[in-house]
């Protein structure tokens, strides 16, 4: 079993230009998702993919490995994509978002388990508990509902399921992280957008509309990303945090 991980870093971003560069502590945050990345024992092979010199020029100062990349891709997994064919030695690639500064190497383990256990899902997810009190009727904690066999029933941003009657269900906090057997990667870089991704605003549920399987991973909690300025602040609050803990 040999996995490839690929950190797709998009300079342009409509949400926060110049993302993949920004400092986490004292590290450009594409330096600590690699890192993150190479702290996980299940990948053959770190690389970050990415359409930008400044981005390239910044992995390679710390020494990371880097794969050029079209710069007309409408999503993160269509670059990944286009690098998990350049190899195809590899059985299955790991997407692991460069926004997620502070993913673990555990948290990564959990995603590919299904392919180290023998397993070969056409592609898998992580999940974790979710907080019913504050991400329940949050948009922007997305949900995820699972079968008895830890497959994906639907992905929302709304408040999944109704409770009608109380009890104990299924549901969890879905975490920005996939991995994919290297045949249905080639397959999901074709598949065309659909009704309930866009209206959802998840890339995800293209999957499920297809008629594809999602196997949910789980994970013990989430781990903040950097979608924003905001989001930012909050993480060098956290570094500073953890530093004066660590001083102490």
């Amino acid at each position: 079993m040999s996995i490839l991980a690929v950190i797709p870093a998009r300079y342009d971003s409509q949400r926060f230009p110049g993302k993949p560069l920004v400092k986490i502590g004292d590290r450009p945050m594409v330096q600590c998702v690699y890192e993150a990345a190479m702290s996980c024992p299940a990948f053959a092979k770190v690389v970050v993919a990415t359409d930008s010199e400044l981005v390239a020029d910044c992995v390679r100062q710390f020494g990371g490995a880097v794969e050029m990349t079209r710069s007309d891709h409408a999503t993160g997994t269509d670059r990944v994509a286009e690098v998990a064919e350049r190899y195809p030695e590899m059985t299955a690639i790991a997407n692991v978002q460069g926004d997620q500064p502070f993913v673990t190497g555990q948290m990564l383990t959990q995603l590919v388990a299904p392919y180290l256990n023998g397993e070969s899902p056409a592609m898998t997810t992580l999940a974790c508990p979710l907080d019913m009190e504050k991400g329940y009727t949050d948009p922007n904690s997305v949900k995820v509902l699972c079968d008895r066999h830890s497959n994906a029933i639907y992905f929302s941003r709304s408040p999944i399921p109704y409770f009608r009657n109380p009890g104990s269900v299924p549901v969890f906090h879905h975490l920005g992280l996939y991995a994919f057997s290297q045949e249905f990667l080639s397959k999901y870089a074709h598949l065309t957008p659909t009704p309930l991704e866009q209206c959802e605003g998840l890339e995800q549920l293209r999957v499920l509309e297809h008629g594809f399987s999602i196997r949910v991973c789980l994970t013990e909690k989430s781990v903040l990303e950097i979608n924003t300025p905001e989001d930012l602040i909050q993480a060098q609050q956290l570094i500073k945090g953890a530093a004066t803990v660590n001083h102490a």
